[in-house]
């Protein structure tokens, strides 16, 4: 059976082709001129699967892709239990250590409003995150360093882990850890696109880079009844409004305020009637904190504060609380070998120190287990930056050919690190 996101045949685009910038290092074995053949193919690649794209957990056809381009390039993946994800190895010295370089695959149920000629054929999902873009420069890197150790020069093992559903709970990173995703891994790397870096710059921090990030939900209920006569029953809309507006800003007070603790709900329903008091209201929204010590004390801190706003109000209220993720803080061995990486891909001119971000990344879990890092992987584009998860969001796809330059270099620094 053909599958959905077999590549299409033909011409590639031409663009993308790489450019080594000043104060750059080749990469050896002349993979920069492999890179430079395969351009076009990624952007083919990444274009087509930004085309078809596949939701949080549902990433079956986009898992086969990846596994039939690693499988052409010599290369034996093995699927996920559930075959929405992938994890291949790639097999150097064997007395070397084992590096993992982690790509995200999942789409967001947005409306594609791009008027591109690869938009999203499916309706109601896109690559608005750029995880096409991550799958991508991991599929890239897969080609060359496959070539590296066809040629007894990759000095160690380096694992390629493409995973499933980064963007819901439970998070697709835990499914990759209970496969034995780490197992003997010694550092763990990944890159993350931002609109708000140009081609060519790479955001890098030591410590926390991300925050955590919690789902929540609170559902009220009550007898009902009719709007004239508020006192004989429970006003659910009245609770809601307090709900809403009251909460989040005592929440915050019950923190240090360098932890950053924000709570947002970007979900509210009450009733179906203007003269109707409802018997049933929701409120649902997400909780980001800096700070892992304030993380570990929000669950009971929102529990404490929902229970005392809404006490006089005489709803009934129901408290759902979903750990999401920690936020993801790298590590400071990792970060010199991504520095370094960098320099070598970019020059010196391409670090950028960047920012802790209010979002939230299960990359975190990964390194609950072992050491690694995140870095944020310029893709601006002129004009106007297009945020991250908004229906209109695009690259500059120059970028693919620095991020498989870059985790090229990151993976061959990393081995030669830690052995």
């Amino acid at each position: 059976m053909t599958s959905a996101l077999t590549l299409p045949n033909g011409s590639h685009p031409v663009s993308s082709r790489p450019e080594a910038p000043a104060g750059s290092q080749p990469l050896p074995f002349e993979l920069d001129h492999l890179l430079t053949l395969r351009a076009p193919g990624l952007v083919a690649t990444r274009r087509h699967i930004h085309s078809h794209p596949e939701l949080s957990g549902e990433e079956f056809e986009t898992a086969a892709l990846i596994a039939r381009e690693l499988s052409l390039a010599g290369l034996r993946p093995r699927m996920l239990p559930k075959g929405n994800g992938v994890i291949c190895d790639i097999d150097g010295r064997p007395d070397g250590p084992v590096v993992a370089l982690r790509a995200d695959i999942d789409a967001l149920p947005l409306t594609d409003a791009k008027d591109v000629p690869y938009r999203s054929t499916v309706d109601g999902v896109c690559h608005a995150c750029g995880h096409d873009v991550h799958t991508t420069v991991l599929l890239g890197v897969g080609m060359l360093l496959a070539q590296l150790a066809d040629l007894g020069e990759l000095p160690g093992r380096v694992r390629l882990i493409f995973q499933p559903a980064e963007e819901i709970l439970p998070c697709g990173s835990l499914e990759v850890i209970e496969a034995g995703g780490l197992e003997d891994v010694a550092q763990i790397f990944a890159l993350h696109c931002d609109p708000n870096l140009p081609v060519g710059q790479i955001g890098l921090r030591v410590g926390p880079i991300t925050a955590a990030a919690d789902n929540v939900t609170v559902r009220l209920t009550g007898p009902g009844g009719h709007t004239a006569r508020p006192h004989l029953t429970v006003d659910l809309v009245d609770a809601l409004g307090r709900l809403v507006t009251e909460v989040p800003a005592l929440v915050s007070r019950r923190v240090a305020a360098s932890s950053g603790l924000l709570l947002v709900f970007g979900q509210a329903s009450a009733g179906t009637r203007y003269n109707v008091i409802p018997s049933e209201a929701v409120a649902a929204g997400t909780l980001r904190v800096m700070d892992r010590d304030a993380w570990e004390e929000a669950p009971k801190i929102v529990a404490q504060v929902v229970r005392d706003v809404l006490a006089p109000t005489g709803a009934t209220v129901d408290l759902e609380y979903l750990r999401g993720r920690p936020p993801v803080s790298n590590d400071a061995r990792a970060i010199q070998v991504l520095t370094a990486a960098t320099a070598d891909t970019l020059g010196p001119e391409g670090i950028a120190e960047t920012p802790q971000s209010m979002g939230g990344e299960d990359f975190s879990w990964y390194l609950e287990y072992v050491p690694g890092a995140l870095a944020r992987l310029g893709v601006g584009r002129s004009g106007p930056n297009l945020d991250l998860h908004r229906p209109s969001f695009d690259v500059d796809e120059r970028c693919i050919t620095v991020g498989v330059r870059l985790m090229v270099q990151t993976a061959l620094r990393a081995l030669a690190a830690v052995r």
